[in-house]
């Protein structure tokens, strides 16, 4: 392959069934060869950027909330730091703002319906019927989760429709035994395949 005249590959041996392929590769690349919409195809394509599902929890003086979280990762070690993307709309995010604390709650695989059951806006109390306790910020720890992390609020940044919180990680433990929830396994559980239309 050539783009101005340079070459961009090296030849290479293909396969021995280079149609097969190249015709799985076209598949994912152009929509107009399935009867697939693009916003599936990028739907399932971000999917494939391997990152877990969390629950945030937030917390203002007696208001406190949580929800679910994917948009998650660590960017710095020194000090450490966590980025969380956030829909600056949403309920939790003008707690985060206001207190300028949270909480990062790892997910365990077995533990899908939490992520559905916090990534809801339609319940009055999500924070009812389960376990929390508080460490260095006052920020929500949901005990059940696979670690935590409690964090103040470094800065903001705007990105498209959300906000990336970024985070100083003042404390974090292991709370239970097991492997994180990855959001590849949730499914269409946020009903983000209607975000890219």
């Amino acid at each position: 392959m050539t783009c101005g005249g340079q070459a961009l590959l090296a030849p290479i041996d293909l396969p021995a069934e280079p149609a097969r392929l190249e015709f799985t590769l076209v598949a994912v690349l152009d929509s107009s060869l399935t009867n697939k919409p693009i916003s599936n195809l990028m739907d399932t394509l971000f999917k494939l950027i391997n990152h877990g599902v969390y629950v945030i929890g937030v917390a203002d003086g007696e208001r406190r909330n949580a929800f679910t979280a994917a948009w998650v990762m660590q960017v710095s070690f020194k000090p450490p730091l966590l980025a969380i993307s956030i829909n600056p709309q949403h309920y939790s995010f003008q707690l985060m703002q206001a207190s300028g604390i949270c909480s990062v709650n790892v997910l365990d695989q077995h533990q899908m319906p939490l992520a559905e059951h916090f990534g809801r806006s339609d319940i009055a109390d999500k924070m009812s019927g389960f376990n929390w306790q508080t460490k260095t910020t006052g920020a929500p720890i949901l005990t059940s989760s696979l670690a935590y992390f409690d964090c103040e609020v470094s800065h903001y940044t705007e990105a498209g429709d959300h906000q990336i919180a970024v985070c100083h990680v003042l404390s974090a433990a292991k709370l239970n035994q097991g492997q994180p929830l990855l959001y590849a396994q949730t499914g269409n559980m946020d009903g983000s395949q209607e975000c890219y239309e």
